[in-house]
């Protein structure tokens, strides 16, 4: 798993309160804190790494330490830039410190000097888990900090994710942390952030998954604003594959949207996040979480806005039908100055189709989004195996067999109705008329009869001449 750090997200909520709670619902949505500002200089970076490292080492030391395990630099280029700041007279004003040098020599970029920070304050973090080695922070969440790593034994780059020391005495967030875990250790998926590890080291409890070096759906949608339909029903494809595969499981993930799916640098798309994932057939979670909401407002279903407890796939393809409709609009499908308005309208307000906000869509994308974020589930997509003969057909420049409907206008209808019922009355009366003409008084029979007795005369002389 992958992602840099980005600017607040208002769509991060979970779980987002007690429906009893009107008060809950009517806070704010929680947003992550901006990003600082990044260091304009590299002597603003040296001084931040001087406060990270808390004065316990030479500066030079450490950057050159940092360049090589990080592999920004090779030792013998770190060597040749300590060779220049050595050589250089100390008296000197304005003498240049390694990281200026490494600079300066293009071994390394500021950019990549400032990311140093991130790497120090992760090793300190984290420098109790054994066998892994951070190598800086990718995000944090309300629950969790992700860093990237390195794992010892098989030399490979690792996502961990880390629970804050704060939450380590709380019994609730720790089960969930361990759940997540548990959830992703069971599925095996191409599509799916693959599970390696999970556990606790001193005060830490961490869990190891796969690194995806890429991007976020969220990350292009605020890069491009809007995916192509060919791009977007290329994603869906692929998430749908997932949650197919994680719903013949037992699970059902209950917070898909654009930041939980990645795109890698192949362009592989990866469903991410099992925090809020819950087993299916798991009654006894399903009783304590009853008359709550879990999930994000901006993607989250009707029934586990009202807390149903038997929530199942059409959940989760709900969400996928959001995060669809926002892929291809721009939008969100609903918007509000609140979870709770936001919330109340995935409830009661109409779905504007999508290809009315966005009239270069196909009609066949519109039908397959709108099946999926019906209100009632009875008229969703009931598994992802037919949501994907849908997608597949789209894909294809088919209509989706099982959401297309040829619908005519009310006017239509009324005249073809009106049209029929006239037609029918017109036989009635043709038929009334002719059963009460009698049969002598009919100029169609008489000539039939005159016509047939011709030929009968005809018949007589040919065989009396013949003869």
């Amino acid at each position: 798993m992958s992602q840099d750090p980005k600017d607040a997200d208002p769509n991060k909520t979970a779980p987002v309160g007690d429906l009893d709670d009107p008060l809950s619902l009517n806070k704010p949505a929680r947003l992550s804190r901006p990003p600082e500002p990044g260091p304009k200089t590299v002597e603003e970076v040296e001084q931040r790494l001087q406060e990270a490292a808390k004065g316990e080492t030479n500066l030079d030391t450490l950057i050159g330490r940092l360049v090589v395990e990080s592999g920004l630099a090779t030792e013998d280029e770190v060597e040749h830039c300590l060779g220049q700041v050595t050589s250089e007279p100390r008296e000197e004003v304005g003498q240049r410190s390694l990281a200026q040098v490494l600079v300066d020599n293009d071994f390394v970029t500021k950019r990549q000097i400032a990311r140093l920070r991130q790497i120090l304050e992760a090793e300190r973090s984290g420098q109790k888990i054994p066998g892994y080695r951070l190598l800086g922070k990718l995000g944090a969440g309300a629950m969790a900090t992700v860093f990237k790593g390195r794992q010892l034994s098989l030399d490979r780059l690792v996502a961990i994710k880390i629970l804050p020391k704060k939450f380590s005495a709380n019994a609730q967030f720790i089960e969930r942390f361990y759940a997540e875990g548990r959830a992703a250790a069971q599925l095996n998926h191409p599509n799916i952030v693959q599970a390696y590890d999970v556990g606790k080291a001193a005060d830490y409890h961490y869990f190891v998954m796969e690194y995806v070096e890429g991007r976020t759906v969220y990350d292009d949608i605020i890069k491009h604003k809007r995916f192509s339909e060919q791009e977007a029903v290329r994603v869906a494809i692929q998430v749908a594959e997932a949650l197919l595969h994680a719903h013949e499981k037992g699970l059902i993930h209950r917070d898909v949207k654009p930041k939980n799916i990645m795109i890698s640098r192949e362009e592989v798309v990866k469903l991410a996040d099992l925090g809020l994932a819950r087993a299916i057939s798991d009654k006894e979670a399903a009783e304590a979480e009853a008359g709550k909401a879990f999930g994000t407002p901006y993607y989250i279903s009707p029934e586990q806005i009202r807390g149903h407890k038997d929530i199942g796939p059409p959940a989760d393809i709900y969400s996928l039908g959001a995060t669809l409709y926002h892929m291809l609009t721009g939008n969100v499908p609903f918007d509000g100055k609140n979870p709770s308005s936001v919330m109340h309208k995935h409830l009661k307000s109409e779905l504007v189709p999508p290809d009315h906000v966005n009239p270069k869509l196909s009609a066949g994308v519109s039908e397959v989004i709108e099946m999926m974020m019906a209100k009632n589930p009875a008229d969703r997509y009931q598994n992802c195996r037919d949501l994907l003969i849908d997608l597949r057909a789209v894909r294809d420049g088919e209509h989706p067999p099982l959401a297309h409907k040829e619908t005519l206008d009310a006017s239509m209808v009324a005249s073809l109705a009106e049209a029929e019922a006239k037609a029918q009355v017109e036989l009635v009366e043709d038929r009334s008329q002719a059963e009460g003409v009698p049969w002598h008084q009919d100029w169609r029979t008489i000539l039939l009869l005159v016509l047939l007795g011709i030929c009968l005369i005809l018949i007589i002389y040919l065989t009396v001449t013949r003869n």
